[in-house]
């Protein structure tokens, strides 16, 4: 420990509120959460202090239990009669029951270790937390003084610690009395604080000093490895507290529900920025070290508390509303944060004005970090986001990576009102916190930036990627029950995030713009400063529109998967009648095992008289309904769902089906019509409601094809083709077929932007030569090789949204030369989207021993811990490094379980296995976990395998007709 940190020590062990009764504790193994109570009470404090929402002591301490029937704490409202046992409803005790059907499900879920949420007995109620941290040692070292209020009498106060060592723990009322016991419990991540009396209820402050590590697990409070301005390796320190981290910082009642406010202070070396969620209040110079100490936060979750040490410049600027908003950069890159910052006071008051509700910090500052897991992290007042997430460099950040920035602060900045500001009770409503954040997104970039058609970008964005993983039996529910912090980093996906921002979207649509803002109005100052259920959503919602908000959407929140609307014609005259039947669409096409699945969806419809009006809207209730659609002759078509709005497949029967495809082709049909009609089509050709050759013909019709976003749902099938067929002895004649198709919307575009183009011609450009540079396309190779040439030398700087396409396609065609010349290419770049960019494209080398390189070159110190999962995955996606990515990921094992836990790792497992495509494969896969069950994936592997065994009896059944179909194109 350095001089300074001694001093730094010596302060704030002096800062300390103790006597010489606070003594070091003795510590020890957790072995029981109580202790009998001795029946002496400490003296009581006042109980007239300020503080949060007063807690509901009816509230009954939630025990998750992963088995058949699971019971949890959600709730306050009766059952309603659109309650089946296929979905979790709360009854008037305030639980829900989940029961799943077992012989719907391929294979269960293991059984979880019976999960308690802390207890209800004591609540925080504000935090005196200090931190001094040791950026040469990588310690840590703290106090906290918790100003708490005991609700019932006890001698144990039970709270989160994990990977901390506590120094002293006293309580002080009347007097102040040392712990007569601490236990740490690693398991539960708690300690276990005895006293020698009972406390009595009323307030007290806890004071623990506690010591740790400065780790490099990405969470907690962690390092982050930079490079600085001359040449030298520096750590900065970075907190990441969601889900369930704040404990690895602090000791803390790490819940979401347990808010309190909090009081922080930093004592750092002089030459570092200091950050925290509020604005500093003072500084005091201590030697080499500065203290900070921020203004108090208003009342908020544990998660959201946030620090950040390191060297950073900064651009900054206020909104029109007065917020000053800063974007903190790496030294010497200030100009690269300029675009977020326009993003960023747009985006505030766009939102103060959507909500009718102010931000209410005084400032806001969003930071670039260099090792960081997920995308980005909305603490409240102090967003963290990986450095591709935020910085842009005009000549190097293609016109892709600038609209996902766009998207990912509007993400983020969205969560200051949902998620902070009205925070989740528990895990089990996350889908409150993501879904709505992934709606409104796209609410302020589409207000932002009309030009990038962001809606119609949606579709694909999110919309296809929920349906398509929650067609599986191992899907959740959006509002899932969970437990332990394994299970909650398990949610964290497409079904809480992308299902959750479609189900709203139908829900914005079904009852209009004007009534959600109302009902989101109300539900924020309702409920601002507190914790949720989704219940209190649907109320404020049903409150503004007059509609049936609650029973219509729990159809869609509390039981998993979606309906299939099957659709026939019956036609009289100018009158058609739809006759509509509604099920489970499932991925294997099997019946659902359980009838009770029912939802009430909202259904339009439109005609090719004005395709872009809906000429019947209405509500399916019941397994079977009737339509009647005027005033249609029997040459016209009928479409169901126009704009791919509502949360479901449509199947239509072949007579309508076939009235459509024209439509395709002189694009009488608009896009997203074209899209969803089109993708639709293949999830009955995955189910094996149709053959695969029946959308390789249909996709015949969009040979002249102009939209972006059409073609991204194209090039999706073809990629997924691709993965399918990759190892059969006509992959040949596929990889002819797709050029084919591609071939006149690669010559329209060529490599060379032209004038007058727009933003979504630009994307368009990158996704074809992206295509194309898997199919080993002759003339783009050449002019990849060409281009590429030039780039290096430095004669002709090849533009930001050509460069991922140009390194594959002159890797693929070339080899140990190309490699060479890229990862050079990589080493001199400080730009992190560049070297993104390049590290993901190595996965596109043919050659077996090149690949292996590849991953090697993953697992090296020269890629970023978060890099790495994705450049594996590079290698494993491809049909030629499949078997190459899983035998490494075997042999390595031991390594990754170590270095990777949560979304990182749940990422890796879906990328080298979910593409197999044979029984043994699937068996492979699931005795290797079986052996080696790293927490927090068992439902990411379940699924794998699950989409193994889907992808094996697609080829089975499929293939024979695709290879003669192929001989005749």
């Amino acid at each position: 420990m350095s001089l300074s940190h001694k001093i730094a020590k010596v302060f704030l062990q002096a800062s300390r509120r103790n006597n010489p009764l606070s003594v070091t504790n003795n510590l020890g193994c957790c072995e029981s959460r109580r202790w009998n109570a001795v029946k002496v009470p400490l003296g009581k404090r006042s109980t007239n202090v300020p503080g949060p929402v007063p807690f509901n002591k009816s509230r009954r301490s939630d025990r998750l239990r992963l088995t058949q029937s699971v019971v949890v704490s959600v709730g306050r409202r009766q059952r309603s009669e659109w309650t089946s046992r296929r979905y979790a409803s709360s009854d008037s005790r305030g639980r829900y029951t989940v029961v799943e059907n077992e012989n719907e499900n391929s294979r269960k879920m293991p059984e979880g270790k019976p999960f308690e949420r802390l207890p209800k007995n004591v609540r925080p109620i504000h935090y005196r937390l200090s931190l001094v941290p040791d950026l040469k040692a990588l310690t840590f070292s703290g106090d906290v003084a918790i100003e708490i209020e005991v609700v019932k009498n006890t001698d144990t106060i039970v709270l989160n610690a994990l990977d901390l060592k506590l120094e002293r723990v006293s309580l002080r009322g009347d007097k102040l009395v040392s712990a007569e016991k601490v236990e740490l419990c690693p398991d539960e991540e708690t300690a276990n604080i005895k006293f020698p009396t009972v406390i009595a209820a009323g307030t007290y402050t806890l004071d623990i000093a506690f010591t740790g590590e400065i780790n490099d697990k990405m969470k907690g409070l962690y390092r982050s490895k930079y490079v600085n301005q001359t040449g030298e390796e520096r750590y900065a320190a970075v907190t990441q507290f969601e889900s369930t981290d704040a404990r690895r910082c602090f000791p803390c009642w790490d819940e979401p529900a347990l808010k309190a406010t909090f009081d922080i202070n930093l004592t750092v070396p002089k030459d570092l920025v200091a950050l925290s969620n509020m604005p500093v209040k003072t500084s005091q110079p201590l030697g080499n070290l500065v203290k900070y100490d921020f203004e108090k936060t208003p009342i908020m979750s544990t998660y959201l508390v946030a620090a950040v040490i390191g060297e950073y410049d900064y651009v900054e600027d206020k909104s029109s509303d007065g917020v000053l908003v800063r974007v903190y950069t790496p030294k010497g890159k200030k100009e690269q944060g300029k675009f977020a910052l326009e993003v960023a006071t747009k985006v505030l008051p766009y939102y103060k004005e959507y909500f009718n509700i102010a931000y209410p910090l005084p400032k806001i500052d969003l930071i670039a970090i260099a090792d960081f897991s997920a995308g980005a992290m909305e603490n409240w007042g102090l967003v963290t986001y990986r450095e591709t997430c935020l910085l842009v460099d005009p000549q190097n950040t293609s016109a892709h990576s600038k609209q996902w920035i766009a998207l990912v602060v509007g993400h983020e900045l969205a969560h200051q009102w949902f998620g902070n500001l009205v925070t989740m009770e528990w895990w089990t409503h996350l889908w409150l916190n993501e879904g709505y954040a992934s709606f409104v997104e796209f609410l302020c970039v589409n207000f932002l930036f009309p030009e990038y058609d962001i809606w119609s970008q949606f579709l694909n964005d999110c919309y296809i990627k929920a349906l398509e993983l929650d067609s599986l039996k191992n899907s959740h529910p959006i509002e899932v029950p969970v437990g332990n912090p394994s299970e909650i980093d398990e949610i964290f996906d497409d079904i809480s995030y992308n299902k959750g921002a479609s189900v709203i979207r139908m829900l914005h649509h079904y009852i209009g713009d004007e009534d959600f803002r109302k009902g989101m109005h109300l539900y924020l100052t309702r409920h601002q400063y507190k914790n949720t259920f989704t219940e209190d959503l649907w109320a404020a919602l049903e409150e503004a529109s007059k509609k049936p908000v609650k029973d219509v959407m729990s159809t869609w929140t509390k039981q998993k998967g979606f309906p299939v609307v099957r659709v026939a014609l019956k036609s009289q005259g100018t009158t058609n009648t739809l006759t509509l039947t509604q099920s489970k669409f499932t991925a294997d096409g099997s019946k659902p095992t359980d009838e009770d699945y029912l939802w009430m969806i909202p259904i339009s419809v439109s005609t090719s008289k004005n395709p872009s009006k809906e000429v019947v809207s209405t509500v399916l209730t019941t397994r079977t309904g009737e339509i009647v659609v005027p005033d249609i002759s029997p040459k016209d078509w009928i479409k169901l769902n126009p704009g791919t709005i509502g949360f479901y497949r449509t199947q239509y029967s072949p007579e309508m089906l076939e009235k459509l495809v024209p439509a395709i082709r002189d694009r009488s049909l608009a896009p997203l019509d074209r899209l969803g009609l089109l993708d639709d089509l293949f999830a009955m050709v995955k189910a094996g409601h149709t053959s695969t050759v029946e959308v390789l013909k249909i996709l015949q019709a969009f040979e002249d094809e102009p939209d972006y976003n059409v073609w991204c749902s194209i090039n999706n099938i073809l990629g997924r083709l691709g993965q399918l067929l990759g190892q059969t002895e006509y992959k040949d004649s596929y990889d002819k077929y797709q050029k084919k198709l591609l071939s006149k919307v690669y010559k329209k575009l060529g490599w060379t932007q032209k004038p007058g183009e727009t933003h979504l011609d630009t994307l368009l450009r990158g996704l074809v030569l992206g295509r194309l540079a898997w199919l080993d396309e002759d003339h783009s190779i050449g002019e990849a090789r060409t281009r590429f040439a030039s780039h290096i030398s430095g004669s002709d700087v090849l533009p930001a949204d050509l460069r991922s396409a140009c390194y594959k396609t002159v890797l693929r065609a070339g080899g140990q030369d190309e490699y060479d010349t890229l990862l050079k290419l990589y080493r001199s770049s400080d730009l992190h989207e560049e070297k993104d960019r390049i590290s993901r494209a190595l996965g596109a080398a043919k050659d077996q021993e090149l690949l292996k390189k590849v991953l090697d070159f993953a697992m090296s110190d020269e890629v970023r811990s978060q890099d790495t999962v994705f450049v594996i995955a590079s290698v494993g996606l491809s049909s030629s490094g499949r078997e190459v990515a899983w035998q490494y990921f075997k042999d390595n094992w031991a390594v990754i379980k170590e270095r990777y836990s949560g979304y990182l790792l749940t990422r890796l497992v879906k990328y080298l296995t979910e593409n197999f495509t044979t029984e043994e494969r699937a068996k492979e896969v699931e005795a290797f976990f079986e052996e080696h069950k790293p927490p927090g994936t068992e439902r990411t592997v379940q699924q794998s395998i699950e989409t193994i065994r889907l992808n094996t009896n697609w080829l089975k059944r499929d293939s024979a007709a695709i290879k003669e179909y192929l001989k005749s194109v």
